[in-house]
C-alpha cells in the first residue's frame, strides 16, 4: 500500500501562503526535489493544480524559461513528469499529465493507496484538511520557514479532532528553515503496550 504525505511550507505561526515563507534557494529546491522524485503520483485541490501548473509545466517550446535558475530545472522536470490527480467537482478536464478524482474522495484516495508503489504526495490546503479528518495521511511533513507571516491561511485549520504526531525525521537548513516528518501516534493505550 502506498502512502500519503502532506507535505508543506508554513511559518512559525503556521501561515501555508505560498508567499509567506523564504523564497527557496539551491539547498531547499535539492529537498523538494528528492521528494518530488520520490513521489509515485501528486494528489492535489483544483487551486493547487493550477498554481502548480503555472509555475512548473514545461512550455510548448519544450525550453525551460530564461527566469527560471538552472538549480531549479531538476525540480521543474520532476514535477512536470510525475502524475496527477485533481480532486475538483469545478473542471471539466485536466491535462499536464493529470486524472480528474470525481465522486467519493474518500474512497478514490483510498483506492489510490492500493495501487503500486511507494508514496503519493499531496499538497495545499483544503484537499489535506479533508484527507486529515478522514484519517488517510500516513505522514505529514512541514518545512517550517523562520518567519511569522501574521496572516493568511493556517495550516489545517479546521481540523475536527486532534491529531496526535510522532516526530519521525528532521532536517535543518542553513536559510533557518527545518524539515519536520512525522507520522500518526499511536492511541496511548497502544503506544503504552508496546513498551511493555
Amino acid at each position: 500500500m502506498r502512502a500519503l504525505r502532506y507535505s508543506i511550507n508554513v511559518t512559525l505561526d503556521g501561515c501555508c501562503h505560498p508567499e509567506a515563507g523564504v523564497a527557496p534557494d539551491e539547498e531547499l529546491m535539492r529537498f523538494w526535489t528528492a521528494r518530488m522524485e520520490g513521489a509515485d503520483a501528486l494528489l492535489y485541490g483544483r487551486v493547487t493544480y493550477q498554481m502548480m501548473e503555472s509555475a512548473w509545466r514545461k512550455p510548448p517550446t519544450g525550453t525551460w524559461p530564461d527566469w527560471l535558475d538552472g538549480w531549479e530545472i531538476p525540480f521543474a522536470e520532476a514535477i512536470d513528469r510525475t502524475p496527477k490527480y485533481v480532486v475538483s467537482s469545478t473542471l471539466d478536464e485536466v491535462d499536464w499529465n493529470a486524472e480528474l478524482v470525481r465522486g467519493d474522495v474518500e474512497q478514490a484516495v483510498r483506492r489510490l493507496k492500493e495501487e503500486p508503489g511507494e508514496r503519493i504526495s499531496v499538497g495545499g490546503v483544503t484537499l489535506p484538511l479533508a484527507l486529515a479528518d478522514k484519517g488517510l495521511i500516513d505522514e505529514y511533513e512541514f518545512v517550517v520557514h523562520p518567519v511569522l507571516a501574521g496572516h493568511g491561511p493556517t495550516l489545517l485549520a479546521g481540523l475536527r479532532e486532534r491529531v496526535r504526531l510522532e516526530l519521525v525525521d528532521r532536517h535543518d537548513f542553513r536559510s533557518g528553515a527545518t524539515a519536520l516528518r512525522y507520522r500518526p501516534a499511536p492511541p496511548p493505550a497502544l503506544a503504552r503496550a508496546d513498551k511493555r
